[in-house]
């Protein structure tokens, strides 16, 4: 396991735990010493086919290393296809019932935030018109996103928790951790 590609590929094919294994071995690569070159393509190409590759795997316990390991190197992953070309797979991990590949979600929820809300955190910040426009209809339509799926998971018991870490794990739990940091990072006007 001494690349990113290797470590993919033992978590797509090897036994349950030598995919644990490489899921986690992966952050030594990333945190250790100076990846590869080749390290950066891999990484790019990995998580471009993520949800394809993703949607092909039948094991939990699959999953949630595969998750974990895209989770780790998605920041990574540069702006070549645009900020929110994963979503629609984030937001399928974020529905999932296993607790650590929603965990997972929020992640790369959180280090989508950031980038996204630069231009209203900084105005300072010198980016494109038209890109802080597509970053605005991307927060207003993950807003919008999020609060279905609050609506879709929300359950009465929810009403007596004061805080989030309350709630019970759940996706609901999960989106509304998502929504905080979005509320956190953005004006009111962008989660109306």
């Amino acid at each position: 396991m001494n690349t990113i590609k290797e470590c993919i590929e033992i978590v797509l094919n090897g036994s349950e735990g030598e995919s644990r294994l490489a899921a986690r071995g992966i952050r030594k690569i990333v945190y250790g010493a100076r990846p590869a070159k080749d390290d950066f393509s891999d990484i790019k190409n990995a998580i471009y086919d993520a949800p394809a590759r993703y949607a092909k795997i039948s094991e939990e316990w699959r999953q949630e290393n595969f998750a974990t390991a895209i989770s780790i190197i998605y920041f990574l992953r540069g702006e070549e296809r645009g900020l929110d070309f994963l979503f629609h797979w984030l937001f399928e991990l974020l529905q999932h019932p296993n607790g650590i590949i929603r965990h997972t979600a929020v992640r790369m929820f959180r280090n989508e935030i950031g980038p996204l809300t630069v231009h209203i955190r900084c105005p300072e910040y010198r980016q494109s018109k038209k890109k802080s426009e597509r970053s605005d209809v991307i927060l207003r339509d993950l807003s919008a996103s999020l609060k279905g799926l609050l609506t879709m998971y929300w359950k009465p018991g929810y009403d007596k928790h004061k805080y989030i870490d309350t709630l019970p794990p759940s996706p609901y739990k999960s989106a509304q951790l998502v929504l905080t940091e979005l509320k956190e990072s953005c004006d009111p006007e962008y989660y109306r």
